[in-house]
């Protein structure tokens, strides 16, 4: 015990004999290890590339995290393609939504950012916002792109498609399967016989418009003729008229006449005229009847020629639904303005160069059930058939309600689910959202919604898209002009907090008004 107590009193002094805050290796080697794994535990582990270990499909949909910097692709089966990002730095942050591909360049030179190069670029608005190949030093440093890695950008590019579906969401998202009655389940017979009726249609409008180009060059032709019958049969009735006034004349002359003399010359008079007031009022007698019976033709041809346009209206809308049932569709419901809107991409060039034309011929009121609650922004998007129709899947980048109780609360317009739903296709979507469509939506884009709750400054030196006529008659049916014009947002019933837009005093939403002439 003594010698107990004498090596115990001796580590004691050794201990204390040592300067104040000098440890030993050991102690600083424990130490520092301590410290880097507690320094591990806050961060996360940093975004490598990644390839799904199994045959990769074509992409559906992209989602990128801001929160942790990452983009990841899904083809039906699930992620396909994962790779680090570097989204908008502070000021100028790349706004959280839903958007989709709606241009391509290979070799693009920025017009706004000194002629920076951003190869493999995949535009998703048209005022700017992009992915693209650039350097990623770990954190968000863009001016509002999604930058990828040079490598990984290239390798995509020709593996997406125009209308491809990208997801920029605030924190971390992935599509999770759902089933629900409200999501379209087609029928398999509707898609079968699809491209064999959209072809019959074609052929059907096609006809149609030669018919109605005909009947509208003889209503013409008619016109003008009856134009000249018209005016012969005034001049016709005028002397008519006139000779007749004649006739009269010497017929009172005869009847006044006091002596032989002047009644000889009377009746002279009488004998003279009688015959040529005879001969014009057969002549417009006869001219009236047979303009009557042009006349009559003349607007039969108007009227059919009125018809045939009918006709060749409704054959060429047939014919474009029929078209456009052979693309995936997408519905957009917005809480904020209360309205369905319905897009298909036309793949027909944009008149005004870049991207494509989507068809816009479907927006509507839709009914939701309490309409003062969020129900958050959810995306619906079928990712490939089954035996039963469709499998869906859903993203949720904003809370509300849940997304199978957002789809409960909406009343689908029954006339339009009888119009899309029978020939949904995979890749089709619904986008139910508290948000109205962005001023970004126009002609040649799918739907582009951000989340007014979220930073947007990625848009700070961007204009809305300037209003713009666009023929509605693209070769697919249908005429005259679609007008758009971003429009001041209607007060939304969700609260929010702060000013998060960062562009302008007003915030200015999507408002389609189709103007017709």
């Amino acid at each position: 015990m003594v010698n107990g107590r004498s090596m115990a009193q001796s580590s004691v002094t050794n201990r204390r004999s040592k300067p104040c805050g000098v440890l030993t290796l050991a102690a600083m080697t424990a130490l520092l290890a301590l410290t880097v794994d507690a320094s591990a535990k806050q961060r996360p582990a940093a975004v490598v590339e990644a390839v799904a270990p199994r045959e990769a499909g074509e992409p559906i949909m992209a989602i990128v995290s801001i929160k942790s910097q990452q983009v990841t692709f899904y083809d039906a089966e699930g992620w396909i393609l994962r790779a680090p990002v570097s989204t908008g730095t502070t000021g100028r942050e790349t706004p959280a939504g839903v958007f989709a591909i709606v241009e391509k360049d290979k070799d693009h030179r920025s017009t706004m950012y000194d002629d920076a190069w951003m190869p493999n670029m995949q535009r998703i608005t048209w005022n700017g916002i992009a992915l693209h190949g650039g350097p990623l030093p770990g954190y968000a440093a863009s001016h509002g792109c999604v930058r990828m890695p040079f490598g990984f950008a290239e390798k995509l590019f020709d593996r997406t498609r125009i209308g491809m579906r990208i997801i920029i969401s605030p924190n971390d998202a992935a599509p999770l399967d759902i089933s629900h009655p409200s999501l379209f389940m087609p029928k398999s017979e509707a898609i079968a016989a699809a491209p064999a009726r959209a072809e019959a249609l074609l052929r059907e409008a096609a006809d149609a418009a030669k018919a109605a180009d005909e009947t509208k060059k003889a209503a013409a032709t008619s016109a003008r003729e009856t134009s000249t019958l018209t005016a012969s049969l005034r001049k016709l009735e005028q002397q008519k008229t006139r000779t007749a006034a004649d006739l009269a004349f010497a017929e009172k002359s005869l009847a006044n006449a006091r002596n032989d003399q002047a009644r000889a010359k009377a009746e002279e008079l009488k004998q003279k005229i009688a015959p040529k007031a005879e001969e014009a009022a057969t002549l417009f007698d006869t001219a009236k009847a047979d303009t009557k019976a042009k006349l009559d033709a003349a607007a039969a041809a108007k009227d059919a020629a009125k018809a045939a346009a009918t006709k060749k209206a409704d054959a060429a809308r047939a014919a474009n639904d029929a078209k456009l049932a052979l693309e995936p569709v997408s519905v957009y419901i917005s809480r904020s303005t209360q309205k369905l809107y319905v897009r298909r991409n036309t793949h027909k060039p944009a008149p005004d160069g870049g991207g494509e034309v989507f068809d816009t011929s479907i927006e509507v009121p839709v009914t939701i059930r309490n309409p003062e609650r969020p129900l958050g922004t959810h995306i619906f998007t079928a990712m490939a058939k089954t035996d039963a129709g469709l499998r869906w899947s859903v993203v949720t980048i904003d809370n509300g309600d849940e997304a199978k109780e957002a789809l409960d609360r909406i009343a689908f317009p029954q006339d339009v689910l009888d119009r899309i739903a029978p020939t949904a296709l995979p890749r089709s979507s619904i986008v139910i959202s508290d948000e109205p469509l962005s001023a970004e939506t126009n002609y040649r884009t799918e739907f582009v919604a951000v989340l007014s709750t979220q930073p947007q400054g990625g848009f700070i030196t961007r204009k809305p898209t300037p209003p713009i006529e666009v023929a509605g008659d693209d070769g697919w049916g249908g005429g005259g002009f679609f007008f758009f014009q971003p429009q001041p947002r209607n007060p939304n019933p969700q609260p929010q907090q702060g000013n998060m837009r960062r562009r302008g005093e007003q915030q200015y939403y999507y408002q389609p008004q189709p103007r017709w002439w």
